[in-house]
């Protein structure tokens, strides 16, 4: 895996811009103002870019895993904090 320190703030301003962008989407579809062409290309565009966000995030803990335990990134416990 190479991961260069330019690749990571590319990778994070990538994936916020996608949420951003989805969360747009999803407003604009929620308020019903669409036709159903726009409606259904709003939905394609969504989808893919719900499918980005979900690899960055699943890169992400790839790369927390490998910081844990390099040898044994499969082993990591995920982390899961106490919320009262």
């Amino acid at each position: 895996m190479s991961n260069t320190p330019t690749e990571t703030p590319n990778q994070i301003a990538e994936f916020e811009k996608s949420l951003d962008e989805l969360e747009q989407l999803v407003s604009r579809m929620e308020q019903g103002d669409l036709g159903l062409d726009d409606s259904l290309k709003s939905f394609e565009r969504g989808v893919a870019l719900y499918r980005n966000c979900q690899t960055a995030l699943e890169q992400a803990e790839l790369r927390v895993k490998l910081l844990l335990d390099p040898d044994r990134p499969d082993s990591a416990a995920p982390f899961h904090p106490d919320v009262p």
